[in-house]
């Protein structure tokens, strides 16, 4: 389902949070690795201004404590993924975490760069990945234009970078109807690209997968949902295998 050997992570929220405590102490013992170097990439956030710098605390905070070595990245815009300084720090990392913010203005900002050939070659040598809200949807194989659907327009999917590319995560999801509606929800269930499973992750909720022959299976307080085109739902709890 993807490509890498690497663990996987998909967030539905929570990134650098004590509720990601156990998933990522988990991520980080996948690695193999005594002291793991950990890229914080907060490029989701780009447009809001200080909210790279925040994530970027934040991560340095949680994963320090986890035993892990930070490694903040100044990679907020498609220019800085060309960087070489940035890229040389990328080539030492054992793990990827991707916080939230914009979707499509995250995969804008890797797609078909540098920094994303370097990411892509060290999960090939067993390097993770994870990715939170905006950072998971990033991952899908397709991501909505959400700031569009919120302010009313059809849904619309754009090509995401595909590290899990038979899937479109739709984060927060237990509180997505709050955000947009039955109507919009049920559009965008029928509006789904072919081929493609819609997973909703609810919040403080991961979907991972250890390891290459591993499955993938929740880890967090909440669920994750299979999602029908008919509007079918099945639910997931944590420690529980998700057939994809």
């Amino acid at each position: 389902m993807s490509v890498g050997i690497g663990p996987i992570a998909l967030l539905g929220s929570g990134e650098y949070t004590a509720a990601m405590n156990d998933t990522d102490r988990r991520l980080l013992a996948a690695l193999g690795v005594a002291r793991p170097r950990v890229a914080l990439i907060p490029a989701a956030s780009g447009l809001e201004p200080g909210m790279p710098e925040r994530w970027n605390r934040m991560g340095v905070a949680h994963f320090s404590a986890l035993g892990a070595e930070p490694m903040p990245l100044p990679l907020v815009a498609h220019a800085d993924s060309g960087r070489p300084e940035i890229l040389e720090q990328l080539c030492s990392a054992d793990l990827f975490y991707f916080s939230g913010g914009n979707p499509e203005h995250l995969v804008e900002t890797l797609r078909d760069t540098p920094a994303w050939a370097i990411i892509t070659e060290r999960r090939a040598a067993g390097a993770g990945i994870a990715g939170c809200s905006a950072g998971a949807m990033m991952m899908s194989g397709y991501t909505l234009r959400v700031r569009a659907v919120v302010a009313g327009h059809p849904p619309q999917w754009i090509t995401a970078v595909g590290v899990a590319p038979h899937v479109a995560v739709m984060p927060h999801f237990d509180r997505m109807a709050g955000f947009v509606g039955d109507d919009v929800f049920r559009a965008i269930m029928e509006s789904a690209p072919e081929g493609v499973q819609l997973v909703g992750v609810d919040e403080d909720t991961a979907l991972v997968r250890l390891g290459p022959d591993a499955p993938w299976e929740v880890s967090g307080r909440q669920s994750v949902v299979l999602i029908g085109r008919d509007g079918g739902r099945t639910a997931y709890r944590a420690g529980e295998v998700v057939p994809l």
